[in-house]
């Protein structure tokens, strides 16, 4: 995802503890500061629902206590009154931290066990917290014009909960939108750098602790890393340039660090945690059923049969059927429901991945024009998927007897070579946007093509 947004640089002097800083000037935002807490209130009650959260009072009380020394030390032309700040444990080993959109941060036991100080652990939530003061999530919805708030908070949640970023097929909710808005442009990853060790210096660490837990992240990626790394990309010469504005700033006194240790000490005591994907494969997402399906078919990589001859009728809960080869199988989330053969889905390299099938979901859109939240889907889609492109213009048909779009798209195959995504969108009565997508490597279009055409033309919605 590549989203542009000035930097604006100024020098300026302060009387505080900062010498001299680069002041940062927040992106175009179309959303108010209190439209940030509903959205990250509502996606954080959903994150909640499905993370194994830490209840340990002393681990809970020192992430507290550490949050809000950063807080107090933020920009106070930045720190809006509204927001509504917490700081949650997650009993994860994955090296990992978010924020969403209004104050809420979740830090991953894995980010405290892997970190050698207080301040490499202040400097990543110092980060995340300038995400929260510049409204970076937010100003990625801006780009997304044409979806409502509460479809939002969905689709951040969905982005959060599912794990993975910028999938071929997203698996949060509003297909790929909460994927975009949670995935930072390396612009808005320079800004929260920028205010993130400013942030540090007024609280009393050394900058230069955020640079060395990036440097720790990258190491040892293979724990967790390219999640954070994913969604927060390298903007290039990192280390450099922290290390240069930690020069211009003047470091308050260091405060008492010593619960660091301690809560170090009471996480080693606890059972060792699992990371996301042990959580996920053993089905202990929460209650909801998480935001991803977890279901192998097959192993990602083998022969994936042709479509069978033979049909069989499917359901997609109250709201549709269909009729799909018969050899492929129904793999569910609650934000989309996949028909895929064999060998065609499931876990390759780290990531899930769809080669083969079609995917169904429904995205709230705002916008009843057709052509307009379809063209909004598309955008946040290709904008949230590296190598992801339109390839031919738009055509329109008829789509269980209603006006509808198919969009061609051409990306990356996780089998090698390019693969055909092609994108059915109509509108529901209540102006909801219902999508079916198409996934095939473009090498093996020829011999999908007549079976997914008897697919969409086999779509039969009920929505009266």
């Amino acid at each position: 995802m590549k989203l542009l947004s000035r930097l604006v640089l100024v020098i300026t002097l302060t009387a505080t503890s900062v010498v001299a800083q680069t002041k940062v000037t927040p992106p175009k935002n179309k959303y108010t500061p209190q439209q940030d807490v509903q959205i990250g209130r509502e996606a954080a009650a959903e994150v909640r629902k499905q993370y194994p959260l830490i209840s340990d009072s002393q681990i809970s009380n020192y992430l507290e206590r550490l949050g809000d020394r950063l807080v107090e030390a933020a920009p106070r032309e930045l720190n809006n009154p509204v927001f509504e700040y917490s700081f949650t444990p997650v009993n994860l080993k994955d090296i990992n931290a978010f924020a969403l959109p209004g104050g809420p941060m979740f830090v991953n036991r894995g980010m405290i066990e892997a970190a050698g100080t207080e301040g490499e652990v202040a400097g990543v939530m110092a980060h995340e917290l300038a995400h929260v003061l510049l409204r970076h999530g937010t100003a990625n919805a801006t780009k997304a014009q044409g979806f409502q708030i509460g479809a939002l908070a969905g689709a951040i949640a969905g982005a959060v909960i599912g794990g993975g970023w910028g999938q071929v097929v997203s698996q949060g909710s509003q297909f790929g939108l909460g994927t975009w808005l949670m995935k930072y442009s390396r612009e808005y990853e320079r800004q929260a750098d920028l205010i993130g060790v400013q942030i540090m210096a007024r609280a009393g660490y050394d900058p230069r602790d955020l640079a060395h837990m990036f440097e720790t992240i990258q190491k040892q990626g293979g724990n967790g890393g390219p999640e954070w790394l994913n969604s927060h990309p390298n903007p290039g010469n990192r280390t450099q340039y922290i290390a240069q504005e930690a020069a211009q700033l003047r470091v308050a006194p260091r405060p008492n660090t010593a619960g660091f240790q301690q809560a170090k000490q009471r996480l080693a005591s606890m059972p060792p945690a699992r990371s996301m994907a042990e959580l996920e494969k053993s089905g202990g997402m929460g209650n909801g059923g998480g935001g991803r399906s977890t279901e192998s078919v097959g192993r990602i990589g083998e022969a994936v049969p042709p479509p069978s001859r033979q049909y069989r009728t499917v359901q997609g809960g109250q709201l549709f059927t269909l009729s799909v080869p018969a050899n492929w199988q129904p793999v569910s989330s609650n934000n989309s429901i996949k028909y895929v053969p064999q060998n065609a889905y499931g876990e390759y390299q780290g990531q899930t991945t769809l080669t083969h099938g079609v995917e169904l979901g429904v995205a709230r859109a705002s916008s009843r024009d057709l052509d307009q939240a379809t063209q909004t889907l598309i955008e946040s889609f290709v904008r949230g998927n590296d190598g992801m492109r339109q390839v031919g213009a738009e055509e329109y048909f008829r789509l269980s007897g209603r006006n509808a779009i198919v969009t061609p798209l051409v990306g990356r195959s996780a089998l090698g070579g390019n693969e055909r995504v092609d994108v059915h969108t109509t509108m529901l009565n209540n102006g909801d946007l219902f999508y079916l997508l198409t996934v095939v490597p473009e090498r093996e279009s020829g011999t999908y093509g007549q079976a997914f055409d008897r697919v969409v033309n086999s779509v039969r919605i009920n929505d009266r």
